[in-house]
């Protein structure tokens, strides 16, 4: 909602106007808008109002005209009534009078007089009369008087700077008929008489200053004041004048971006598409979210650097610390951050967060800046940061997708996955060079470092330390299950990756975490992905859509991938860390009970539909409430194709875990189906030779 009162008093919703029927309805919303945020006492309204009326009747009254107006306004909250009397409840921006001032403040401080002048024209701008125009109250008239004074200030700041910029033939006319019309304004003859003077009429100039001189002599039986007279002087001897040098502060040109990555390699489209939105003017912001570790900050950082220069009025950054060890940063402390860095003193910065949003979209209104909003967590950590006009360019990184800020903000999300092999062989071989980094010894590294940049970059550190340099030595350290991640252990939280990955781990709501962490019992095995039926068994629910819910908070965080519909697949780093959490469940033996249960029970479902002579048999594991339908041959073959490889990497772990019994039930139903399909030849024997007792090996 919109209050004006810089000429008629109105009120608007988006573009379209809330007519305000009868007078006196318009003058109690032109008195509360007169002191909003601040209770008048019902007293004092009445007596505006109607005069000397009898308080009983002026209050009965007054309440009547205050419930005509809610009802008007559309928005009865806006208009409070408490103990101490009624109150307009106004947003910053939202009236046009704060919005002038607003404006007039800041031009005070800016020392470019181009955007000085555009500044006090847009404050000018938003003045369509005189205020409180045509309502004849006694008790708005000082406070119309002292808006009516900016104004006039505003034009002669407004005229001084079109005289910096050296605009003194366009500024004659205007100045002249200002002159007209406040001739005892003793500044507006000087910016005359100087726009006159620059213009080659001196002439015109000193007949302008005696005509000022006239008519205050006339008026007010004064002689004009020391600067207009000297100015007088100085055009009669032909000097250089300068109009009052400026004092107010040199315009701030913010550069916080960070140090910029040394060795950054590859995201080529990725940088490609950050260059592609930052040229459009109807997306403003773009989102780049990705997975923990993926190098979000590092590509965003790099981009910045490079595209710099297409942001001259300068760049602000902030760490919004959303996933970290550290406090994250209120939207409070960041908008001040931020006003202090585009020239704001301390004491002229609000206390309150929406005053300080409301200055800061003011401050960078029309300004071609570049921001930065790193490690965010939620959508209201960025909204109160936004400008209000799509000259600036707003990047925002997240481990979350921040869907809700694409649906209201239209903001652009740009999902960063991890790092194609090539560019993590790039990345290796510049932190180690060719002859300790070639392309056969990296690939097994790069694929047990998940592809992602964090990961390459501490493995490159450890092998760059390591006085042998083996590169075995720390993939057989990675390849440990139950240590694995101590390998990619730097001593700081801000770059260990198990430090890196808690961090999104603890932003999880607690039923997301508890799947995050039961997810650990599943196969971990490169290709091997799981489905929403099996991880409801996981969870030993009997809701699909639950759990579907709950995926849906592990992917929106970055923590799983839905590979297709219903099935999902973790990086092995992340891997390790869910099995990590997934050791600390106390009900172990009962998880994977369920788990196995669910495969052994749906493939004995299958197998029957397949071979309908065969006895039910599932080794007396548990029997999952929530299973997938299968009702035909079909059905039943796309499930067991879909479900081998888990099929297989429970047979192997049962036979680790020495369940003998198990593997063999697992020989007797699958091995007909396996050996049945020439392509599943080799798991048909490598389940004979588990059943027969040999030890067990990787899947």
């Amino acid at each position: 909602m919109r209050f004006d009162v810089l000429g008629p008093v109105r009120v608007r919703h988006g573009t379209a106007e809330v007519p305000v029927p009868g007078l006196l309805r318009q003058r109690l919303l032109a008195l509360l808008l007169a002191h909003a945020n601040t209770p008048i006492s019902a007293e004092w309204l009445s007596a505006a109002l109607w005069g000397g009326e009898p308080e009983r009747r002026g209050g009965s009254k007054l309440h009547l005209l205050v419930h005509r107006l809610r009802k008007t306004l559309g928005e009865p909250e806006r208009l409070v009534s408490d103990a101490g009397g009624y109150w307009m409840h106004v947003e910053p921006d939202e009236l046009d009078v704060e919005r002038f001032e607003t404006l007039l403040d800041l031009a005070e401080r800016n020392f470019d007089p181009q955007r000085r002048a555009d500044m006090l024209r847009q404050a000018l701008r938003l003045w369509r009369g005189t205020p409180y125009q045509d309502l004849d109250l006694t008790e708005l008239a000082g406070e119309a008087q002292r808006i009516d004074e900016r104004r006039l200030v505003a034009l002669e700041q407004l005229h001084a700077a079109e005289l910096d910029c050296g605009r003194h033939a366009f500024i004659i006319a205007e100045l002249t008929e200002l002159v007209r019309e406040n001739p005892l304004r003793e500044r507006l003859h000087a910016l005359l008489m100087t726009a006159l003077y620059r213009s080659g009429r001196q002439a015109d100039a000193l007949a302008v200053y005696r005509r000022a001189r006239r008519t205050v002599v006339d008026e007010l039986g004064l002689e004009p004041g020391h600067a207009l007279r000297e100015l007088e002087q100085r055009i009669l001897a032909g000097e250089h004048i300068e109009f009052e040098p400026p004092t107010a502060r040199p315009v701030t040109r913010p550069a916080q971006l960070p140090h910029d990555v040394p060795g950054f390699v590859g995201r080529d489209a990725a940088l490609a598409e950050l260059d592609r939105l930052s040229e459009k003017p109807e997306v403003p912001i773009a989102v780049v979210a990705g997975t923990a570790g993926v190098g979000k900050s590092a590509l965003v950082t790099h981009w910045a650097h490079a595209a710099r220069d297409r942001f001259p009025d300068g760049q602000l950054h902030v760490d919004l610390r959303g996933y970290g060890p550290d406090q994250p940063l209120t939207t409070t402390e960041v908008l001040a951050g931020f006003l202090r860095a585009l020239g704001i003193p301390g004491d002229a910065i609000p206390a309150d967060a929406t005053e300080r949003a409301a200055r800061f979209r003011t401050v960078v209104d029309q300004r071609r800046m570049l921001i930065v909003l790193d490690n965010a967590a939620a959508p209201g950590q960025i909204r109160p940061l936004l400008p209000g006009t799509p000259t600036s360019f707003v990047v925002v990184t997240s481990r979350d997708s921040l869907s809700g800020l694409s649906a209201r903000d239209g903001a652009y999300r740009l999902v960063l996955d991890r790092m194609e092999a090539d560019e993590a062989h790039a990345l290796l071989t510049d932190r180690l060079g060719e002859q300790v980094m070639s392309a056969e010894t990296a690939q097994p590294l790069i694929e047990r470092c998940a592809r992602l940049p964090l990961a390459l970059r501490v493995a490159a550190e450890r092998i760059h330390q390591s006085t042998s340099r083996d590169v075995g030595e720390l993939l057989e350290d990675l390849t440990d299950e139950q240590r694995g991640l101590d390998a990619l252990d730097t001593g700081d939280e801000h770059t260990s990756v198990r430090a890196v990955f808690s961090w999104s781990y603890r932003n999880l709501p607690e039923d997301a975490a508890r799947l995050f962490r039961l997810y650990g019992f599943t196969c971990r095995h490169a290709g091997h992905r799981v489905g929403v039926f099996a991880l409801t068994a996981l969870l030993g629910a009997d809701d699909v859509q639950t759990t579907r819910r709950l995926l849906d908070v592990l992917v929106r965080a970055h923590l799983l991938t839905e590979v297709s519909y219903g099935r999902y697949e973790m990086h092995a780093l992340l891997g390790d860390y869910a099995a990590e959490l997934a050791e600390l469940e106390q009900d172990r033996p009962a998880i994977v009970a369920r788990l196995l249960g669910f495969y052994l029970h749906t493939a004995d479902q299958a197998l029957r539909i397949l071979q309908p002579t065969r006895d039910p048999d599932a080794g007396g594991l548990p029997r999952p409430v929530a299973m997938p339908t299968l009702s035909n041959q079909e059905s039943a073959l796309t499930w067991l194709d879909t479900e081998r490889p888990n099929l297989m990497c429970a047979a192997e772990s049962a036979a680790k875990a020495g369940m003998n019994d198990l593997v063999e039930l697992l020989f007797r139903m699958l091995h007909g189906y396996l050996s049945g399909e020439a392509r599943y030849s080799d798991d048909a024997e490598r389940l004979r030779v588990l059943a027969a007792g040999a030890p067990a090996e990787d899947c």
